[in-house]
């Protein structure tokens, strides 16, 4: 599906009588509330709930207003500039499966009668137009890992393991929680009904993955164009919130809480197809196998790699994930995390995996957090600049990096991912193609943002820095 991208305010605004239309049907679901979500600038959902009644003037840009300027981390406007107002998407409708007295719809931001220049969904759809224009259209599939955890104590524990956590009793060696059937089983009151809500919700739902930390899981459901599948994350983030609430739990997308984790990522499976070919993927060959482009596609990545992963791995918290190897790992000592910028077939400790099951490319550096407006909107404008000018990738990579000297790596032309979110930024800052994506006024925001971040951690006084020091100087 090619998203409309207009410039006018007016010709935004949904057509009428499918707004009647769809009113109609809200109010025989019992629908009694509106949530009309824009994004902000780390990709979280904000709305003000409005009442049925008020509908018709939402969907005609008549509902709330914001001063998003006052919240989110872009301080470019002040207190005497005009508010945001949100126009709401109707394809994106739907009933909230938690509480099917609400309805929620993802809404664009517009400023002074212009797209507002700091909403990611306006930027994506921006690039999705860009995109379609050189001839191609890009889909993607996510896949989602999240820990399950419940307060004990006023302290967060997992919330799908029994035994003494460490340092309150016996706490035996265990089988590793990846793939396990008996935490599945445990698992699935909770896991049961959000199966149930996503099959409802028509994503296609494969299968439910317990993953390799403890309380850990993945949920892998079906591709689809790269707005639709943002919209999706944004509103799984949420989702998954409430379920967990009518369990007694919590879930956390933070990618590495304790040493002994397993990183959650998000990894990013894209394809993509000819605007003027729909359904046919144009990496895969009538034969059935690797098509030339998508190496070009692969090139543009890796050209933009170290800027796509300051996007896509976006906290400081996402670089501890990103090593090969981890002491006193739950479930070994492997993480099976990316650690340079190169591709392989179906090699997991690159970034860039050509998976043996499907025809696509896997981008294994992205994680839970980030804003996936932004992060897909880079891939996809990084993939068709790689297609379009025909880059080349290189030689695949096909060893396992972890056990790679570092003159084998030096040698094979992978470079190491960014190792901290300072050296993401600076990557960032100076990659021409992301500020085409974001925009100068976006692109300002989120680096200020980042680099505030960066300065406030490194500022922190750890634990293993007192446990490390205190006593050895």
């Amino acid at each position: 599906m090619i998203h409309n991208y207009h410039e006018n305010f007016i010709d935004a605004l949904p057509e009428p009588l499918r707004v009647r239309e769809e009113k109609k049907k809200l109010e025989a679901a019992g629908v009694k509330y509106i949530l009309s979500c824009w994004i902000d600038l780390l990709g979280v959902p904000k709305t003000k709930p409005v009442p049925i009644s008020d509908f018709e003037l939402l969907c005609l840009g008549k509902g709330p207003q914001f001063a998003v300027h006052s919240i989110s981390f872009v301080p470019e406007l002040g207190p005497a500039d005009s508010d945001q107002i949100p126009v709401p998407d109707l394809d994106s409708l739907i009933i909230c499966p938690w509480d099917k007295t609400c309805a929620w719809m993802f809404a664009d931001l517009w400023w002074n009668d212009r797209h507002y220049n700091l909403c990611p969904r306006s930027a994506l759809k921006r690039i999705v137009q860009n995109v379609s224009e050189q001839g191609y259209e890009v889909f993607a599939g996510i896949e989602p890992e999240f820990i399950v955890m419940k307060w004990q104590d006023g302290k967060p524990v997992k919330a799908f393991d029994n035994d003494p956590n460490s340092g309150e009793g016996l706490r035996p060696r265990r089988q590793a929680f990846g793939y396990d059937v008996e935490f599945s089983i445990d698992s699935m009151g909770f896991l049961g009904e959000l199966i149930d809500i996503i099959e409802e919700l028509g994503w296609n739902l494969h299968d439910v993955v317990a993953e390799g930390a403890y309380s850990q899981f993945e949920l892998d459901f079906h591709y689809t164009d790269i707005l639709s599948m943002a919209d999706r994350l944004v509103f799984l983030r949420v989702l998954l919130k409430e379920v967990a609430k009518r369990h007694g739990k919590f879930i956390t997308f933070m990618p590495k809480p304790t040493i002994g984790d397993w990183r959650s990522g998000a990894h990013i499976n894209t394809s993509m197809q000819a605007v003027e070919n729909p359904g046919v993927n144009i990496f895969e060959t009538e034969s059935g196998g690797w098509s030339d482009l998508v190496f070009c596609a692969v090139g543009g990545l890796l050209r933009h790699g170290g800027a796509l992963t300051g996007i896509a791995c976006s906290t400081v918290n996402s670089y501890n994930g990103l090593v090969p190897k981890v002491g006193g790992f739950e479930g070994g000592t492997v993480t099976w995390a990316p650690t340079h910028m190169t591709y392989g077939y179906n090699n997991r400790s690159a970034m860039l995996r050509l998976p043996q099951s499907r025809f696509c490319i896997e981008n294994r550096a992205a994680d839970m957090c980030m804003n996936p407006y932004l992060s897909l909107g880079m891939t996809a404008a990084a993939m068709t600049e790689g297609v379009v000018n025909g880059y080349s990738p290189g030689d695949p990579l096909n060893q396992d990096l972890y056990e790679m000297s570092e003159e084998a790596l030096v040698n094979s032309g992978a470079q190491r991912l960014p190792r901290n979110l300072l050296e993401a930024i600076e990557i960032l800052r100076t990659d021409k193609l992301v500020r085409k994506v974001l925009g100068e006024t976006m692109m300002d925001s989120y680096l200020r943002y980042k680099t505030d971040e960066w300065e406030r951690y490194h500022q922190a006084i750890t634990d293993w820095e007192v446990s490390e020091y205190l006593r050895l100087y």
